[in-house]
């Protein structure tokens, strides 16, 4: 048994501590309000996943060096864009000693950096303890202990395989990976992906399109990915193409959803109070564009999607420009 922290104690941080837990590990989730850290301890989770019964071993806390206290491995679980600030107030904690790995999926505004930079750099955690997991895994279906798989990545391979180990059970199967880069540009992008694959379904297009944007999405993300020195067969993973196509595809996927709205006709901002939540694909698009510029990378989805987000474009409009692009080879 291992002690294993847990900070974020959304839908996907709380499903992730359930593998934990029935993997046989004491897990902590750390929560920033006292009331959902209530239900936590009381077994639910009614605010993210309703109706579901969490297995025993997992419990929770407001006070972050409570949660810290002995832990083996950290797990980060808060939004993206919000992580540099709650470095601030624990990465202290988490500085030295335990492995430190990210399930989130997003580029930080105004720096493009992936999460395991801004770990790095803000909490001062070496590069060698710090790793992802990434993969098709929505957070409802892994409640239900539907079977899984994921990728483990992280330069030191036996930290893989520590954390790979510690998340292993009969309902979800890790693999492990050395490549940090691919793992997190795959969960970060199709995000953005997800969301014009929505928008689609939500003008009434069938699956021709759909597939045409999941194909050719998966394009520009392996273009961005190479570029950063990532290893492109990750994009052909789980944490590439298989997360992309969960992510695209399921009613299940907050992106996909909040995509579908936006094609029906509904404003960023009438679908954020609606659904009271915000995709991540809304909140990087703007800052997955920004780092391919700097790469020199064409990234046509994403160009588009941050037009209907930012500048108010229709994506009828964003539908137009995309099949209006010059002809060129596949593969070019």
């Amino acid at each position: 048994m291992s002690h294993i922290a847990v900070f974020g104690a959304g839908s996907w941080g709380t499903a992730f501590s359930t593998i934990l837990a029935h993997g046989g590990n004491d897990v902590r989730v750390w929560g920033r309000r006292q009331e959902l850290v209530d239900q936590i301890n009381a077994g639910v989770n009614e605010d993210y996943l309703p109706g579901v019964r969490l297995p025993a071993g997992i419990s929770a806390s407001t006070d972050p060096a409570e949660v810290t206290d002995g832990a083996e491995i950290v797990i980060l679980s808060v939004p993206s864009q919000s992580l540099r600030a709650n470095l601030a107030d624990w990465g202290h904690l988490i500085a030295d000693g335990p492995l430190v790995f990210s399930l989130m999926k997003g580029i930080e505004l105004g720096t493009t950096k992936r999460m395991s930079e801004v770990i790095h750099e803000a909490a001062g955690v070496p590069v060698e303890r710090i790793g992802v997991v990434s993969g098709p895994n929505l957070a409802r279906e892994i409640v239900q202990q539907q079977p899984a798989a994921s990728v483990v990545a992280c330069p030191d391979v036996e930290a893989a395989k520590r954390v790979a180990a510690a998340c292993s059970t009969s309902f979800f199967r890790p693999y492990t990976s050395t490549d940090v880069v691919g793992a997190e540009l795959g969960g970060a992008v199709k995000n953005v992906i997800a969301l014009a694959v929505g928008m689609a379904a939500g003008l009434g297009f069938g699956d021709n399109t759909k597939a045409t944007i999941i194909t050719r999405g998966l394009a520009e993300t392996t273009r961005l990915a190479t570029a950063l020195d990532a290893d492109p067969r990750t994009m052909a993973g789980l944490a590439g193409v298989g997360d992309l196509i969960a992510t695209c595809m399921s009613p299940l996927s907050r992106n996909h959803s909040f995509g579908v709205r936006l094609g029906e006709g509904m404003s960023v901002a009438e679908v954020t109070e609606q659904t009271k939540q915000t995709a991540e694909g809304v909140k990087s698009c703007a800052s997955i564009l920004d780092l391919a510029r700097a790469h020199g990378v064409d990234v046509p989805i994403t160009e588009q999607v941050a037009r209907v987000v930012h500048e108010g474009v229709s994506p009828k409009d964003m539908v137009g420009v995309l099949l209006g692009r010059a002809r060129k080879h596949e593969t070019d």
